[in-house]
């Protein structure tokens, strides 16, 4: 008969679990990513059509403008890429709900939550893997907006990244929340019409704040200063000029982990999905 000392030592011990599931839940979503490389083309192919497109089309509309943070006259191309790369992570970020939502469906994620892991755990590793996808898609975006003449110093590249993640963190953890309350496939792209266009348009990714002042938009402004997305974008755009917007990232930490929470009490069985289908 095993001795219980022996049985305790042959025990993982909790390091060890959650190495891996770590390796087990981000592995398995980098390698869906990697295995499909279309994944990548086709979410690079709506910011570099903006980018292309809408650069040259409305450079002489925005393309003079000193805001913060700029110092200077920049071009509309260059003012576009902060609101681009959180294009990316916010549509990466509903991709990412939509594969929660995929897993519910065909019972992987029921057998995820089941795991000998405390269930944060289990969804702070898949927040982590959807926002390693969005900063991988948001560097390829990055190094392509290069080739065509964007500025991006080396020394500003540490705090871009920080802030690129933090958003993406952020996106992920909205589409991680939206996923709990998104029960079918079919009902998905109708949730995502009145999340992803909203958010996107109602901020400054585009143009500036002071435009819609400027026409008398009030209460669009109000909206665009109620929306997490315009904090997200702004904070990646301080950042690729080598300064740091304390409100906006005050926003992306708070709004991050303000998500997870109700997306962590959503997928809680006693209250979330879980309950309610076992119920039905």
């Amino acid at each position: 008969m095993q001795s219980p000392a022996l049985s305790l030592s042959a025990a993982p011990s909790l390091p060890l679990h959650l190495l891996r599931a770590l390796r087990a839940v981000v592995g398995r979503e980098l390698n869906r990513f990697l295995r499909q490389p279309s994944r990548l083309g086709s979410a690079l192919v709506r910011p570099l059509l903006w980018f292309v497109v809408f650069s040259a089309g409305f450079n002489n509309v925005f393309g003079v403008a000193i805001v913060p943070p700029y110092e200077t006259y920049i071009e509309y191309k260059e003012y576009m890429v902060p609101g681009l790369l959180g294009m990316v992570a916010l549509f990466n970020g509903m991709q990412s709900s939509l594969s929660m939502v995929y897993d519910r469906e065909m019972g992987v994620m029921r057998l995820l939550l089941t795991a000998p892991l405390a269930r944060g755990w289990l969804l702070a590793f898949k927040l982590l893997a959807g926002t390693c996808l969005s900063v991988l898609q948001m560097a390829v975006f990055l190094l392509i907006a290069r080739l065509f003449g964007v500025e991006i110093p080396l020394a500003n590249l540490p705090g871009l990244l920080l802030a690129m993640a933090c958003g993406a963190t952020m996106l992920a953890a909205l589409g991680l929340m939206l996923s709990v309350y998104v029960r079918q496939l079919e009902n998905f792209a109708g949730t995502m019409n009145f999340v992803i266009f909203p958010m996107f348009f109602i901020s400054p990714a585009l143009y500036p704040l002071w435009k819609l002042e400027e026409s008398g938009a009030w209460w669009i402004l109000k909206l665009a200063e109620f929306n997490p997305f315009t904090y997200a974008v702004e904070a990646i755009r301080y950042a690729l000029v080598g300064q740091f917007h304390g409100l906006s990232w005050a926003v992306v930490l708070g709004c991050s982990a303000v998500f997870f929470v109700l997306a962590l009490w959503g997928y809680d069985p006693q209250r979330g999905w879980i309950r309610k289908k076992g119920a039905a």
